[in-house]
């Protein structure tokens, strides 16, 4: 599989966030079957997120309120040297707070050579913050900034939309800018989980309201993806993610459109562990199908 030109071993790799923020991690995922080294979103100064209690699972759902917790986009621009080792592509994610602090994070990562750059318009849980992909005059501003700073691919981590006609007009935009990927989606923001126990939001910051993650958004996910593989026409490929917990999934993603998928909360619960699991159920899911190759799935969906 590859996207902008980049090969992986397998379309399954880590989605920013879980588990990705020290340099050990990173190296925690190199040692996986991750066919990729995703890093955390970073910001210009490192983070440390907001207050606890802000993640809550029940072992397959999550909602989180971390607030982008990282060591500043430079530390992560010295570890691609290191992660080298690994053999297999690395991502830098950045979500600055400006078109300006996003442009500073990209020029670093293209000097620094990472394969990939995600540029992370659409974290939904910054209190004060608004994501940024969903006025698109300011996702025009930052793709101005962002894009013609190198020769390393660029592409958008994007929040779910939920009106085809918002989908097709961020398209036409997308497809007139030097955008080669979108990740799609980041979880759904401005979610509520009450402990009937303890009569309280299961997180804190942002007045109880978190971002949903797990297999109840991966119906969300599916129709983005497919929304945005009819809109797009082939111009620029979809990393599917939302709800990625088995080869069926992975399946179910690629028929959808998607060149890959990225897995987040599976990781989360069920350690590095996941993509060997995963990969393996989508194998021989392939096999029982008769299906040569992965990529011979993408956008195969059949119409009624």
């Amino acid at each position: 599989m590859e996207i902008a030109g980049v090969e992986f071993k397998t379309p399954l790799i880590n989605a920013s966030g879980p588990k990705d923020e020290s340099f050990l991690e990173l190296e925690t995922l190199g040692k996986s079957q991750s066919a990729a080294i995703m890093m955390k979103s970073c910001t210009v100064n490192p983070r440390t997120g907001n207050v606890e209690p802000r993640f809550w699972t029940n072992g397959e759902t999550a909602i989180q309120c971390m607030g982008l917790p990282n060591l500043g986009y430079k530390a992560y621009g010295e570890f691609i040297a290191e992660l080298r080792k690994f053999n297999k592509p690395i991502i830098a994610s950045v979500s600055g707070e400006s078109p300006e602090e996003n442009a500073l994070m990209v020029k670093l990562f293209q000097e620094a050579g990472a394969d990939l750059i995600e540029v992370n318009l659409s974290c939904p849980n910054i209190p004060g913050r608004p994501q940024v992909a969903y006025d698109l005059e300011q996702t025009e501003a930052n793709l101005k900034a962002i894009t013609g700073l190198g020769p390393v691919p660029i592409g958008l981590k994007l929040p779910p939309f939920y009106s085809q006609v918002h989908i097709k007009e961020y398209a036409e935009v997308l497809l007139k800018s030097e955008v080669r990927f979108i990740s799609t989606i980041n979880s759904i923001g401005n979610t509520l989980v009450i402990d009937p126990e303890t009569e309280r939001s299961v997180v804190k910051p942002n007045n109880g309201l978190g971002g949903l993650s797990g297999p109840f958004i991966k119906p969300v996910a599916l129709s983005n993806v497919r929304m945005f593989y009819q809109a797009f026409r082939g111009e620029i490929q979809i990393f599917g993610v939302g709800g990625v917990n088995s080869g069926t999934d992975v399946l179910e993603f690629m028929l959808a459109g998607a060149d890959a998928v990225q897995a987040g909360i599976v990781f989360w619960n069920e350690g590095p562990e996941c993509f060997a699991r995963i990969s393996k159920e989508f194998d021989e899911l392939l096999d029982r199908k008769g299906y040569m190759a992965a990529r011979d799935l993408v956008g195969k969906l059949r119409d009624y």
